[in-house]
């Protein structure tokens, strides 16, 4: 006699052998098929999401691992040959709706775990309510599924969703078989377009690292050696971007994470300027993070990198297009952590030799040696030498950068109002309310000493001023 698939699942089970005959379904019983012994497994949380994202190498994993199912009976049940599931095991990914099915009714998966039919059924043996959609999910049971959000949206109760099974996530995008020059364009642009958002409203790290995350996919697709090493440094300096970015979100470990990938592309590719550049905003950041000694030597390592750049190698990134420009950069950050270890007269020197090597222009947009000079002198407490740096700072960011501006308009007013100037308190409003406009938590962080400068003058509007500084400053926006 025919064995019916669940007599077969009980056979495989028990250890003996599932002969190729069993496949047939007895078609003369009545009996409801029973569940085979690791159905229990389809309960588990993380296997529901395995099936909805139709995930069949770890399905196979768990199967086998958890069920103690081998290749060979895997196999079997699912119509494939052992070789097939071992390349499923290796990666191989699985689209074929039919195949998928196939998987489905062969491990007594309720195909609407893996969004294969939807409506009410039997884990093992009722009927689907609706048609099999021939493709993951249909035009139909999308239509279905927005008047169900549109009677929850109108009466606040789920009067309808009991009717509607979740929908599975989308398959992932397929990436494209060969890269060109075109993805290197892509990434690129995707880099610029980043870049100057974050210049005029502040970093978006969740952003930045997804579009990181996008363009390293395409690292894994075959392409000419010249294309592929273009790509590494594009999506090296994408790495190097969002590092940036979450360096100007306040997240540490993510700015390192991005910057040291940046780091390993940049070095894979024998790209220079991305390594400097890695190494300088991950030092910057590490000084800020209170490890000014760590940071110091990470900003040396890139200065000492930048200085053994060809002169006549100018590749162009974007506002550092030279290797003085890179030399006088780090040697300007080094400066800080030179500050912040005490060691004062180096701090003056390294920022004398960055002025020596650079002098940026409007267009330098990571370039700005005013700033960082009107800082150190303003917590030396030497206002008077640190007001020209600050206000030509200012100057220097206006119609370039509304993050540069406001953080040296911070800066200039923190002057103002420490000296007792009678504009002080119309620039720090104005700063504040520009810091206000941006979601940069460095941005904001720098209204610390504004807060102190204010909170130390007499009168109530200072007393306004530094209430509203310190709510901004403590906002994550």
């Amino acid at each position: 006699m025919a064995y019916g698939h669940a007599d077969k699942l009980a056979r495989i089970a028990a250890g003996a052998p599932a002969a190729a005959d069993t496949l047939a379904t007895d078609s003369t019983s009545d009996a409801r098929p029973t569940a085979p012994p690791w159905s229990r497994l389809y309960d588990r949380e993380d296997v529901r999401r395995i099936l909805g994202k139709r995930d069949i190498a770890a399905l196979f994993r768990v199967v086998k691992e958890d069920a103690g199912l081998t290749q060979r009976t895997i196999a079997e049940l699912v119509g494939m040959s052992q070789s097939e599931v071992s390349d499923v095991l290796k990666g191989r990914q699985v689209r074929d709706v039919t195949v998928l099915e196939r998987i489905a009714e062969g491990l007594s998966i309720p195909r609407e775990y893996m969004g294969l039919s939807y409506g009410e059924r039997d884990a093992y043996g009722g009927d689907v309510t609706t048609t099999d959609p021939p493709e993951g999910v249909d035009w139909e049971m999308l239509r279905r599924h927005l008047i169900a959000l549109g009677a929850i949206a109108a009466v606040g109760a789920p009067t309808v969703g009991e009717l509607l099974a979740e929908l599975s996530e989308p398959l992932p995008v397929p990436l494209p078989s060969r890269v060109g020059a075109v993805h290197v364009a892509k990434v690129r642009d995707l880099t610029r377009q980043l870049r100057e958002a974050g210049m005029t409203f502040g970093a978006d790290p969740e952003v930045s690292s997804a579009a990181a995350a996008w363009a390293t996919r395409r690292l894994d697709v075959p392409g000419t050696e010249p294309v592929k090493r273009a790509l590494k440094v594009a999506v090296a300096e994408l790495h190097i971007h969002a590092g940036r970015a979450a360096f100007d979100s306040g997240l540490y470990d993510r700015t390192m994470h991005h910057c040291a990938r940046g780091l390993e592309l940049a070095n894979e590719a024998g790209d220079a300027y991305g390594k400097v550049l890695a190494l300088n905003w991950a030092g910057l950041a590490t000084v800020e993070h209170g490890q000014p000694n760590d940071g110091l030597k990470m900003l040396q390592l890139s200065g000492f990198t930048a200085r053994k750049i060809p002169p006549d190698n100018d590749r162009g990134v974007p506002g550092l297009r030279s290797r003085a420009a890179l030399e006088a950069c780090a040697g300007a950050d080094s400066a800080t952590a030179l500050a912040d270890l005490d060691c004062w007269d180096a701090a003056d020197r390294a920022l004398a030799e960055s002025r020596e090597l650079w002098s940026p222009t409007s267009t330098d947009i990571y370039g700005d040696l005013d700033h960082p000079a009107a800082r150190l002198e303003l917590e030396r407490g030497r206002l008077d030498a640190a007001e020209p740096f600050a206000a030509t700072s200012v100057r220097r960011w206006e119609g370039v950068s509304q993050r540069g501006h406001t953080q040296s308009a911070i800066v200039l007013a923190t002057i103002h109002v420490r000296s007792g100037e009678p504009d002080g308190l119309r620039l720090a409003h104005g700063a504040i309310t520009a810091a206000a406009k941006l979601t940069s938590v460095r941005v904001r962080q720098r209204l610390e000493p504004l807060v102190a400068a204010l909170e130390a003058r007499r009168g109530s509007d200072a007393e306004q001023l530094a209430r509203m500084a310190r709510q901004v400053a403590a906002t994550r926006a």
